[in-house]
């Protein structure tokens, strides 16, 4: 390496630096706000006590687009990771899996989206595309793998996990009815409230993370 290329490298090492920490901070400092939202869940008419809306995917989305998917799939993890030491789980860690899988299922895509198009159209489309993306795979995920999952870890038969949801919404009656009934309106409406909520604030706070604006 020549004297330069070394004078070069020192130069720009202190700003990829800087970029990393604040990086880091504003995940940490996201991650830790979705940790406080996590503590207020509403529980919904339709669904088993088990399926409540929190808003913690609010600095999740909002960190997608500030610092890209890949930032908000981290911001989710350390979420989950975070409650999961402070508050320890009631799900045997199904409930965790599912809320990080489900999560980035909304917000990777509709960070993708928007880092492709810095638009009021492309958030719109990106929280679309999520809101209809995490309703699917939802789907999916509850169906064959988490409820499943949840029974075998409690030792329950899943048709106790479905008589939950029959006790107030008479349309349930079996696990699929319980993912149609049940799953699709939830992540449905989860969808679409946390992506209202980022199209309202996200202009308002984006001065905050404007170091790591394209």
């Amino acid at each position: 390496m020549t004297t330069e290329t070394r004078a070069t490298v020192t130069n720009q090492n202190p700003a990829g630096s800087r970029i990393g920490v604040r990086a880091l901070v504003q995940i940490g400092m996201l991650s830790a706000i979705a940790v406080v939202l996590m503590l207020f869940e509403v529980p919904l008419p339709f669904a088993p006590s088990f399926y409540e809306i929190d808003f913690s995917e609010v600095p999740v989305l909002v960190g997608c687009f500030v610092m890209g998917p890949v930032a908000g799939a981290a911001i989710e993890f350390v979420k989950i990771l975070l409650n999961f030491l402070i508050n320890g789980t009631v799900t045997a860690g199904v409930g965790e899996l599912g809320n990080f899988l489900i999560g980035c299922a909304f917000c990777v895509p509709a960070g993708i989206i928007y880092r492709k198009n810095r638009s009021r159209k492309g958030a719109i489309i990106g929280m679309v595309t999520g809101t209809l993306f995490m309703t699917v795979i939802g789907c999916f995920i509850n169906g064959f793998v988490l409820l499943p999952a949840y029974a075998k870890a409690f030792h329950m038969p899943i048709d106790a996990i479905v008589g939950m949801g029959t006790a107030v919404n008479g349309h349930i009656n079996s696990l699929t009815t319980l993912v149609l009934f049940a799953v699709v309106p939830f992540n449905l409406l989860k969808g679409i409230l946390v992506s209202l909520i980022v199209f309202l604030i996200y202009k308002k706070i984006s001065p905050i993370f404007r170091f790591h604006q394209a």
